[in-house]
């Protein structure tokens, strides 16, 4: 694989099945390929609907990038949330027979973010954001353009309409509490259960979203779901009685990965599986009342069917993909999934053991040499198992062992699993195809191994979680698989966070380092950063002003005299969670105090916490891998710097 050709992937997104089974929609996106040309742009999306594996038909014009894709009640129409020209985001439908899109649904001056029908599909419920504020406005074209931080953010509202001939040119609003992120309605239309945070700062969905359930008739929350920490996935069981819901079991877990089985009625909660060494990641309700869960067992998933008591009822290993979301209609359950082989496509569970493959958005891959790719477990120094992802090169492992380069994951809550495992901040397949093998370490904090694995890394920045990833090198050398003088290390947010600390205490043990979005300072990233309780609550667990010293002895600028490992640095220049004054910040220490070592900071503007614009990203893969040929696949610390700017092909772009 090249840059150019991780510039045009498409993947499979947005998946909805109709109410009976028989059709099913989805989108399939991704980024111009600026690598060829094409106009520099953002996600975008088509929608298809079939009834079959590889018969996907387009919808919607060209352009018209849909988002909330469902089904109408009775099935008639592929419903979804989209802007027109000149008018604000609403719900529009498209009959599944053909016809012409229509408006159904929405609200003057505002954006519909996200919508949920009645069951008898005559009203349709509508998150949007907050009123427009017409003096702030005026005042804004009158140039008084200050920005109050995080005091003039505004609530989403939620509204209801008629649709079809009657559709209201005024929705009702409905009252709701806090700040609401998502709402479900009932299958007998009777309540709906919405997610709310207190107010609209990340810090409090992080920490502070909970479930209440909402009295359509009335508009009066009857019961919030008490649950004490982080919320995942939930879902209303066909008869209305039971909700599932992937929650943390406490507030210093650091992820929502644990199943629960909630009485709506009562609101009592029951754990399923809250001491398994395992993450579930998404649920779905089949219609005779059996509950579909994805599960991550390490860097493995597996389908698992509950009933509503949380019995488990059936297990299903998926084989070489990994599952990624559930939808279903009736007792049809479509997946997404993912391999090593291939990005997220659509996938058919058959009801028994077997994925039918209904897509395949990248054909092109099939002439692609991939490099063999394994789960592998070690050691670690004081006697715990880790796991993490290799990637051998494509032509093998030369004798001696290959330059290697260490993927490491941000969070550190989430984990790898053994898929696809390429993208524009993740050399993968591109790696293995220039000669380097790619590990990505599940190291200590990583989801998928249970709550007590996930909890090991907490107090303890810079410790055992980032000796882990060296661990991982000392395995890989006694295989014989890393050259141990050409081992590298990348990432972004705490993967950025590894990488600085690989190249400035650890420096020794690596010899390039690429930084994306990440922490040097972690004194200062708590005062600029938009989450600090929580860091607190399942990070650092105490406040900077605790331990001023031993905050600042976690932090690569610290340790900046011991820096010989050429470093590129790469930020968002709007990133909210990781200011990019923290890259400022170790670009400067280590200008000023080490002149000596290769280092280079780029900033993109207009980009926040990850890079989401198609120039952006084959910019940053095309430098990513500049470095990594400089400095490892030489071994050279002492090596020149690259040049400032990669060729990008602009001879071949459009005006």
């Amino acid at each position: 694989m090249t840059p150019e050709d991780v510039a045009k992937l498409e993947t499979v997104g947005a998946v909805a099945v109709s109410p009976d089974g028989t059709s099913v929609a989805y989108t399939v996106g991704g980024r111009p390929d600026v690598s060829a040309g094409e106009k520099d742009g953002g996600y975008r999306s088509t929608l298809y609907v079939t009834n079959g594996p590889n018969g996907g038909r387009a919808y919607l014009p060209e352009g018209a990038t849909p988002g909330s894709v469902t089904f109408s009640p009775d099935g008639s129409m592929v419903t979804y949330a989209w802007s027109a020209e000149d008018d604000d985001r609403s719900v529009w439908g498209i009959p599944v027979d053909g016809g012409a899109p229509r408006k159904l649904a929405g609200v003057e001056d505002t954006a519909v973010r996200t919508y949920a029908w009645a069951p008898d599909g005559q009203r349709v419920y509508m998150l949007v954001g907050g009123q427009k504020d017409e003096q702030r406005a005026k005042e804004r074209k009158a140039g008084f353009n200050a920005i109050v931080y995080e005091e003039e953010n505004t609530f989403n509202r939620v509204f209801v309409a008629n649709v079809g001939a009657d559709m209201d040119a005024e929705p009702t609003e409905i009252g709701v509490p806090g700040y609401v992120t998502a709402m479900e309605v009932s299958p007998d239309g009777r309540f709906a259960t919405i997610a709310s945070a207190p107010t609209p700062q990340i810090d409090d969905d992080y920490t502070s979203k909970r479930i209440s359930v909402l009295d359509l008739s009335t508009g009066a929350v009857v019961r919030t779901i008490e649950t004490p920490g982080k919320l995942g996935d939930n879902e209303i069981s066909p008869d209305g009685t039971t909700m599932s819901l992937i929650a943390a079991v406490d507030e210093n877990d650091p992820a929502a990965t644990v199943l629960h089985m909630v009485d709506i009625g009562t609101g009592n909660i029951t754990a399923v599986n809250a001491d398994a060494a395992e993450a579930a990641t998404d649920t779905e309700w089949l219609a005779d009342g059996r509950l579909a869960v994805i599960v991550d067992v390490g860097a493995e998933s597996e389908l698992r069917l509950y009933d509503k008591g949380g019995n488990l009822l059936q297990t299903v290993e998926p084989g070489a993909i990994q599952l990624s979301s559930l939808q279903s209609g009736g007792n049809r359950l479509m997946v997404t999934a993912d391999s090593p082989m291939h990005p997220t496509e659509l996938f058919m569970w058959d009801g028994q053991n077997g994925f039918m493959r209904w897509t395949d958005s990248n054909p092109w891959l099939a002439e692609i040499d991939f490099g063999t790719q394994r789960t592998m477990t070690y050691t670690a120094r004081d006697g715990q198992e880790v796991e993490g992802i290799l990637i051998e090169p494509v032509d093998g492992v030369p004798a001696g062992g290959a330059p290697t380069i260490m993927m490491v994951h941000g969070g550190p809550e989430a984990h790898y699993k053994n898929g696809w495992l390429t993208a524009y901040s993740m050399p993968g397949q591109v790696g293995a195809g220039e000669g380097y093998a790619v590990f990505h370490p599940n190291y200590r904090g990583s989801t998928g191994y249970g709550v007590s694995f996930a909890k090991q890394h907490q107090g303890d920045y810079a410790g055992k979680e980032f000796n882990d990833i060296v661990d991982a090198k000392r395995a890989l050398v006694a295989e014989g698989i890393t050259d141990g003088d050409r081992t590298g290390i990348t990432g972004g947010s705490y993967g950025g966070y590894a990488s600085a600390w690989g190249a400035t205490a650890l420096s020794e043990e690596y010899v390039a380092a690429v930084m994306f979005v990440g922490i040097s300072n972690q004194i200062s990233k708590f005062g600029t950063t938009d989450i600090p309780n929580e860091m607190f609550l399942v990070h650092s667990r105490k406040w900077p002003w605790e331990d001023w010293q031993g905050m600042l002895e976690v932090s690569p600028i610290y340790h900046v005299d011991k820096a010989e490992t050429p470093i590129l640095i790469m930020h968002g220049a709007e990133d909210t969670r990781v200011a990019p004054s923290q890259s400022y910040e170790l670009y400067r220490t280590i200008k000023v105090r080490k002149p000596d070592t290769p280092v280079r900071l780029v900033l993109y503007p207009g980009e926040g916490h990850g890079n989401q614009r198609a120039g952006s990203r084959y910019d940053y893969n095309l430098r990513m891998m500049r470095w990594f040929d400089t400095y490892l696949k030489t071994g050279n610390r002492s090596a020149p710097l690259p040049g400032p700017r990669p060729d990008v092909g602009m001879g071949d772009s459009e005006d």
